[in-house]
């Protein structure tokens, strides 16, 4: 994983006169080649091909050029940085690369060999936008990078953002050892300076302390008494569990898991002070142990009602119906403090869209059932959505009428059913009956 190995290109290697092969040829039957055509003729078109490649290296940072991709096509992107390949010539190196159609968390190191040295755009105005180009992604491709990519940037100014990318542009993990899974990296992750060098961690999944080798994993899982993520279960149903973790007590643990998640979350800001947090860990329990699919956490108090600060599910259990279990799960937590609740704004473009869907799901359902008139204030005390959110919900769905000087809710059967069938399923249930839990109070 980290960087593709992919087939070299050939770009008409097998056929110049400079190829190892060709020289062979020449050695074992006269010089190889065609007597019936000048030398010059034959060398010249090949030469010139050969010095224009070897002009543009290396490449420098900001080049834009085609790069065969995990799909065997060649997609245009950017250099965003080079580093030098040990005991190898003046020009050889790797290249850090954005796929300037793709989202970033797919930026990754490539060998030269990837790059198509023909396709090279010098002096590019970096003001000008990402040019469109015929190789696009296919619609299942786009899919399924939109779906699972978490949060944006919406938030950032221009001037904020260009920091932000600016150290953050090289993920300086590529890979993740974790349980049974091998995980490829989305993003930069501040691990402490002396993990720097290291293209992969071994990660307990228990205790979440990370490792460089191996074998250091090993010796450490001999000893780790942890089988499940440390706190209280407070929700078992089957085989999922959910642990409430305190960040004040379990500290290690909750700065670990930031340290992970930021791998995969491309926020803004990561928070370190984890004693200011709950994390409630998602698990799937065999006789093994509780291991982690996901997780959101909440801050102890909050003045704005926030209910969801942080929430990501681990790429190789996504698709799966767990992100909108957390969120579900985050608004029963809301019921049992009797308060509404709402995530932690501001919501990338994707998270608003998991979001809008599931309170489509919960509100619908309710409007179905309801036969008499019903107040967004009862809607609110039900449900634990906040009551901005189930305006701008109902009114993004052409439900609200605004008749004699106040709001008043349309519910057609036919188009509650026509939007609920839109909203999609609504993933797995939260069985209120297991969950085992009281608000947190401070100690003390």
């Amino acid at each position: 994983m980290g960087s593709i190995e992919l087939p070299t290109t050939e770009n008409g290697q097998t056929t110049t006169i400079c190829n190892g092969n060709s020289k062979q040829q020449r050695t074992q039957s006269g010089d190889g080649l065609d007597p019936s055509k000048p030398v010059f003729e034959r060398t010249s078109e090949n030469d010139a091909s050969k010095k224009r490649k070897t002009g543009v290296l290396p490449l420098e940072v900001g080049t834009r050029v085609m790069c065969r991709w995990r799909d065997g096509k060649f997609h245009p992107v950017k250099v965003i940085e080079r580093r030098r390949i040990l005991f190898s010539g003046p020009n050889d190196y790797e290249y850090y690369v954005h796929y300037t159609e793709f989202n970033r968390r797919l930026d990754e190191w490539v060998k030269l060999e990837q790059l198509d040295l023909d396709s090279v755009e010098t002096d590019v105005d970096e003001k000008v936008e990402d040019k469109a180009t015929s190789l696009k992604m296919t619609r299942h491709q786009k899919r399924k990078i939109d779906e699972t990519h978490v949060e944006g940037h919406e938030e950032l100014d221009a001037a904020s953002l260009r920091e932000h990318e600016e150290f953050t542009k090289v993920k300086n993990i590529a890979t993740i050892e974790l349980g049974r899974y091998e995980i490829e990296t989305w993003y930069f992750s501040p691990f402490p300076p002396e993990y720097n060098d290291c293209l992969k961690l071994f990660f307990c999944e228990f205790c979440l302390n990370f490792m460089k080798r191996k074998e250091q994993l090993q010796r450490h899982m001999r000893k780790c008494d942890l089988k499940h993520p440390p706190g209280d279960e407070i929700y078992r149903s089957g085989t999922l569990s959910m642990f409430e973790v305190d960040g004040k007590k379990n500290k290690v643990y909750g700065q670990n898991l930031c340290y992970l998640a930021k791998l995969f979350l491309d926020h803004k800001t990561l928070y370190y002070d984890v004693d200011l947090f709950l994390f409630y860990v998602l698990c799937e329990c065999d006789d093994r142990g509780c291991h982690m699919v996901g997780y959101f956490s909440k801050e102890k108090h909050s003045e704005e009602s926030y209910n969801l600060a942080c929430i990501l599910t681990l790429p190789p259990y996504q698709r799966k119906g767990y992100g909108k279990f957390l969120i579900a799960f985050s608004y029963e937590l809301s019921k049992k403090e009797g308060k509404v609740g709402t995530p932690e704004r501001p919501l990338s473009d994707l998270g608003m869209l998991s979001y809008r869907g599931y309170w489509t799901r919960v509100l619908l359902d309710i409007l179905k059932k309801h036969k008499s008139n019903i107040s967004i204030k009862e809607l609110s005390d039900m449900t634990a959505i906040k009551a901005d959110d189930i305006l701008s919900t109902l009114q993004s769905l052409d439900l609200i009428q605004y008749r004699k000087g106040q709001h008043a809710i349309c519910a057609d059967p036919k188009v509650l059913d026509r939007h609920l069938k839109a909203a999609g399923r609504g993933g797995l249930e939260v069985d209120v009956s297991k969950l085992i839990w009281t608000p947190y109070k401070e100690q003390g």
